[in-house]
C-alpha cells in the first residue's frame, strides 16, 4: 500500500492541498513502512497563468467542480496514481472528490506530522475531517 501526504517540508501535512509543493509518498508493507520517497506535485503555482472560474456560480458543490478545475485536480492525481490514500490537512470539495474518482481515498486530517498520521491512518483511528473542505 502506498500512502501520499502533501508537504511543505517533507515532515508536516500541509494545510492546502493546491499549494503544497510536493508528495511524501510511504511504502507499507506488512504495517510497516518500508520506504519513503519524494515526489514533485502540479500546484497552484504552476496554473497561475490559466484561467480560473471557481465554479461557485457554475456548479451548486461549489469550489472546483468547474470542467478547468477537475482538469487540474487530474494533472495534480498523476503523480500518485499509484497511491491507495492522500492526507491533507485541507483542501477544496472539487479536489477531494476528484481524488475519490481516482481511486485515492483522501483523508482532511488535523494531525500535522507526516508519520503520525500514517501510523494512525494503519491503526483505523484517524478521522477524515470533510467540515474542512472549502
Amino acid at each position: 500500500m502506498k500512502i501520499a501526504a502533501v508537504s511543505e517540508d517533507g515532515v508536516t501535512i500541509s494545510q492546502h492541498f493546491g499549494r503544497a509543493p510536493f508528495y511524501v509518498v510511504v511504502t507499507v508493507q506488512d504495517g510497516t513502512v518500508v520506504a519513503r520517497e519524494t515526489r514533485d506535485k502540479m500546484g497552484h503555482d504552476q496554473f497561475a497563468g490559466e484561467h480560473e472560474d471557481h465554479g461557485h456560480a457554475a456548479d451548486p458543490r461549489g469550489h472546483g467542480f468547474d470542467p478547468a478545475a477537475q482538469n487540474r485536480h487530474a494533472r495534480m492525481v498523476t503523480a500518485i496514481a499509484d497511491c491507495e490514500v492522500l492526507l491533507a490537512r485541507g483542501m477544496g470539495a472539487g479536489a477531494y472528490e476528484s481524488m475519490k474518482q481516482a481511486n485515492i481515498r483522501p483523508v482532511v486530517t488535523d494531525v500535522s506530522n507526516i508519520d503520525e498520521a500514517v501510523q494512525a491512518y494503519l491503526a483505523g483511528s484517524l478521522k477524515d475531517h470533510v467540515e474542512k473542505l472549502h
